[in-house]
């Protein structure tokens, strides 16, 4: 037999000096810095320091949502950072950690949602200069004019007992947070933690969100651009289409493209659309026709009572792709249906046929993907007994997957800026390095054979070259 090769014999000691490791999750901790997120949090979370304290409340804020963005799960994490003070400076201890999450009560987080608006605007205007706009949001292989922001909700398992962690519609035990997330450039807008056994489609909460989500966006942006709101079924209650149908009386630019939930009288309307109207072959997300997928509008054979005047409806039926649950309906005709309403006008310039319509709301399904990588991203586990707690924790994490999207938009491109956080830590964020000392400068060491070390030391380079808020 011919022998393989062997790795090298190595020798292991743990009295290395000057190496650090996720030496790339400095680059989150400096883009708090550029766009004006630590002082802006320092400012919110003021009256939380205590009078003795070293440790400014802001600063704990951001190192704890650096550590999220990180991959870090607790508390305990933030030893990675603690205990390499000459790459990140000091940072607190896990008990003032928790002592700040304890005193955050919900004047402290809108406090914190303020601050991190006016971080965000700050990160929109770098990115404007750097780039021109910002990320257009696609569908069907054409950009979508304006922003998009999609809403949805995701169950979120307790393994322990936890305040207003309760049984889910899922027969699980947790909670059951809504998300707000902006399509164009993968930031967490707002995001509203609830018990277990919130209602999919509760009106009041999809309001909160939305209006959370809309406060984050800087008021140029805001009121001079349209603004596309996207869900799922549990988003099409009559409340919540006139909500967003009353923010232009506002100045906003808004409408709505949400799924519908298949009654009995939409069923009639497609089984009459089926012998009398016209199915056109459905958009892939190339913008190729997609086989054996048709849509057809059902404008005017459904009943509209409480909807906002101007609702069209369109539906979509294709063949079931094997194990596709489905329903009756569905199983008789053979055919998957579903269903959208949107108020965008027919004849609109900047949409186009019902086709693009379709494929636009079926790429809502990308806030799944936010929302899987967000739970590894801080809101997949909550730290505390406490529901006060976990609500500030969940703000953390919100600013942690900021944290990650302004350094993506910012710093990042090719794949890289479009790259999943599990790939980015992998690659970037937990590199090893070596720190070296030398004519009062600090110089961070990456090996040059590292398959990334380039696109890193480029993202440093341009952080550096960003301008910084005054004032």
């Amino acid at each position: 037999m011919k022998a393989t090769g062997t790795r090298p014999k190595i020798i292991v000691s743990a009295d290395g000096r000057g190496v650090v490791g996720h030496a790339g999750a400095r680059l989150l901790a400096d883009v708090a810095e550029v766009t004006g997120l630590t002082g802006a949090c320092g400012e919110a979370l003021a009256g939380l320091r205590q009078r003795r304290g070293v440790h400014d409340p802001g600063r704990v804020v951001v190192d704890l949502a650096v550590m999220l963005a990180d991959g870090g799960e607790a508390i305990s994490d933030l030893a990675v950072l603690r205990d390499q003070a000459d790459l990140f400076g000091p940072v607190a201890s896990d008990p003032t950690a928790w002592r700040l999450l304890s005193g955050m009560d919900s004047a402290v987080l809108v406090r914190l949602r303020d601050a991190r608006a006016h971080a965000r605007e700050i990160a929109w205007a770098q990115r404007i200069e750097a780039h021109g706009g910002l990320p257009a949001s696609s569908a069907a292989g054409r950009a979508i004019p304006g922003l998009v922001l999609d809403l949805d909700a995701s169950i979120v398992i307790c393994h322990s007992e936890k305040e207003a962690a309760t049984p889910t519609w899922k027969h699980t035990f947790g909670y059951h947070p809504l998300f707000c997330f902006l399509d164009n450039t993968r930031e967490a807008l707002s995001g509203l933690l609830r018990e277990g056994r919130a209602g999919s489609n509760t009106t009041a909460d999809h309001i909160t969100v939305l209006d959370q989500a809309l406060e984050q966006i800087p008021d140029r942006h805001r009121h001079g651009t349209p603004i596309l709101i996207r869900s799922d079924s549990a988003g099409c209650t009559h409340g919540l289409l006139a909500h967003i149908r009353a923010l232009r009386e506002d100045g906003l630019d808004t409408r709505f493209s949400v799924g519908v939930a298949i009654t009995e009288p939409i069923r009639q309307a497609i089984l009459h659309a089926k012998q009398h109207a016209t199915w056109v072959p459905a958009l892939d997300a190339d913008g190729e026709p997609s086989d054996g997928a048709e849509v057809c509008e059902l404008t005017g054979l459904v009943p509209d009572d409480g909807y906002p005047p101007g609702t069209r409806f369109i539906a979509r039926r294709e063949r079931p792709h094997p194990g596709a649950q489905l329903s009756l309906f569905d199983t008789i005709e053979g055919m998957r249906h579903q269903v959208l309403a949107t108020d965008t006008p027919p004849g609109d310039p900047t949409s186009g046929p019902i086709q693009y319509l379709e494929a636009r709301h079926r790429a809502h399904a990308r806030v799944e993907d936010r929302i899987r990588t967000g739970k590894d991203t801080g809101f997949g586990r909550f730290p505390s007994r406490i529901f006060a707690i976990n609500q500030a924790w969940l703000q953390l994490a919100l600013t942690g997957i900021d944290l990650l999207a302004w350094t993506q938009m910012l710093l990042l491109d090719g794949h890289l800026a479009a790259a999943e956080p599990k790939k980015l830590r992998y690659r970037l964020l937990h590199v090893a390095a070596r720190l070296s000392h030398s004519a009062r400068q600090t110089r961070l060491r990456i090996a040059e054979t590292w398959p990334w070390a380039t696109d890193l030391a480029t993202a440093f380079t341009r952080l550096y070259a960003l301008p910084r808020p005054t004032g």
